[in-house]
């Protein structure tokens, strides 16, 4: 899960465009922070770990100059934790090629080989966004010895279309490309999600943008388009002209937790608005909760991404609905934060209880989701704290048992816990007096609900389907990978099955 931007524009320099709009997709992505701009001749760059605000200043707006610019904000799932992975990379053949991704590579070992054997390129990082950028360039380069450099526009759709044949996985990518302009493709599924908008300058000209979600168009004064198709490429060339092409056959199939917890609810993501799926995800869950009979004094929503769930779960339930858990804004989300130590201290500078309302009540906690199920325990231990007589907790979303190989940080299925324990193992590992989970049917109901043409979606971290058909040996790999041990190793013992021994059966 990043945030990729890209603007063209052909009047104004987009150094502050850019920045507003990674602004916006901020939620995608706290550890990175990247931009090139390029001026017709030279690029220019910067990118460092941070967040947006932190790595940008005003003397970058002096130095990234130039009408065509991408920016990135990184959320590590593939590649270590150093800056030197922050995007975009850049390749300088053909034509010189800067890369922004969203997603993840699943034949990634296949495709390093390939490049460094076949093409004698040399790989800088362990970044699946930089073996995608050479896969594309060395496709681009053999359309180039079949159809001549005479029309380059022609040459990378090829090139397009030949890394689609190679690349399995996830990827919404954007490149911006020196002498031809800006472009974005994504992957035959359309698993990550990305889109186009368009405005007209005092001068009549148009200009573009491509973004992961749509709440990056409209503070710069875009409007949607729409979303880039499954399998299709978009290109914008220097004179704002677009062209299109569909580069492999598609089919959408859209990854479902992004409508749970990654998207912003302001966002449309392929025709399907994020807060009315979470809208009629609280509708379902009430349905279940209102079979129970609990003993429930309180609505709570986990802040923030639960609050539509939780409210819409008040209304059903005709339920008292409060904001019992105060959170400080300062602090990043813990679910994306790169180790399990550090989501743990934050949970405590994230949230705050208000005593008066847990003192002698019976409360429900909504829940977007339940991963790993650490943050969630400290919070019933507030909770308690603050006065409850019971904590019952709800998921908006089904357990996660399966490892999200396309762009979510869950690589391994042992840092799950839903892994291999029961409902009232579960609950007992999270603290809770009881525990309700939304169905899987549901949950696809409420985001399919929204755009009927959508015959599926990705729900691998849910029933271990995985639409592009990943390997056991690729799973494997994510099990062994350096980084999973490092989360494994910082892990708190809540279980038997995260312990040593298990990691290793």
């Amino acid at each position: 899960m990043c945030g990729i931007l890209g603007i063209l524009n052909q009047s104004n320099d987009v150094f502050a465009e850019i920045y507003d709009g990674l602004l916006m997709l901020q939620h995608r992505g706290q550890d990175a922070s990247g931009m090139v701009t390029y001026n017709g001749e030279f690029f220019r760059e910067r990118k460092a770990n941070g967040l947006v605000k932190d790595v940008f200043g005003a003397k970058d707006a002096e130095t990234l100059t130039g009408h065509v610019g991408i920016g990135h904000v990184r959320y590590p799932t593939a590649g270590s934790l150093s800056a030197s992975e922050a995007q975009p990379f850049f390749v300088n053949a053909p034509y010189g090629i800067y890369l922004v991704h969203n997603g993840n590579i699943t034949n990634t070992t296949e495709q390093a080989q390939k490049v460094t054997a076949k093409y004698s390129r040399h790989l800088r990082t362990t970044s699946d966004s930089e073996i995608l950028l050479n896969v594309l360039a060395d496709k681009i380069f053999d359309s180039i010895k079949v159809n001549g450099a005479q029309n380059p526009i022609r040459n990378i759709f090829a090139g397009v279309r030949m890394t689609m044949e190679r690349v399995q996985g996830a990827y919404s990518v954007i490149t911006m490309i020196a002498g031809v302009g800006l472009m974005a493709f994504r992957d035959p599924h359309g698993i990550r999600p990305l889109s186009v908008a368009k405005r007209v300058n005092e001068a009549g000209v148009e200009e573009f943008c491509f973004a992961s979600e749509d709440v990056a168009f409209g503070i710069n004064g875009f409007e949607k388009i729409r979303d880039v198709a499954p399998g299709e490429a978009v290109l914008i060339d220097l004179d704002g002209k677009m062209h299109q092409e569909q580069c492999a056959e598609g089919k959408l199939t859209p990854c479902i937790f992004e409508y749970v917890y990654l998207a912003r609810p302001d966002s449309m993501l392929d025709g399907i608005s994020v807060y009315k799926s979470q809208i009629r995800m609280g509708q379902t869950l009430a349905e279940q909760i209102n079979g129970l009979n609990l003993d429930v004094d309180t609505i709570i929503p986990v802040p923030d991404s639960a609050r539509p769930v939780a409210l819409e779960v008040a209304n059903v339930l005709g339920l008292r609905y409060r904001e019992g858990l105060v959170k400080n804004r300062y602090v990043g989300r813990t679910f994306i934060m790169p180790g399990q130590e550090e989501r743990k201290k934050s949970v405590r500078r994230k949230l705050n209880a208000i005593p008066l309302e847990f003192k002698d009540h019976n409360v429900l906690l909504i829940d977007d989701s339940i991963v790993r199920g650490n943050t969630l325990h400290k919070i019933v231990e507030m909770c308690r704290e603050a006065g409850a007589k019971k904590v019952y907790v709800a998921s908006a979303s089904p357990p996660v048992k399966f490892p999200n190989v396309y762009g979510i940080d869950m690589p391994t299925k042992h840092e799950l816990i839903a892994h291999n324990r029961t409902h009232d193992e579960i609950c007992a590992e999270i603290g809770a007096d009881g525990l309700i989970y939304q169905k899987l049917e549901d949950l696809i109901w409420a985001a399919q609900e929204g755009n009927k043409d959508i015959e599926a979606f990705d729900c691998s971290c849910f029933d271990g389907n995985y639409v592009t058909g990943v390997g056991e040996s690729y799973l494997q790999q994510l099990e062994q990978s350096g980084r999973v041990s490092e989360k494994i190793k910082d892990m708190p013992a809540q279980g038997a099955s995260w312990n040593a021994a298990t990691l290793a059966s």
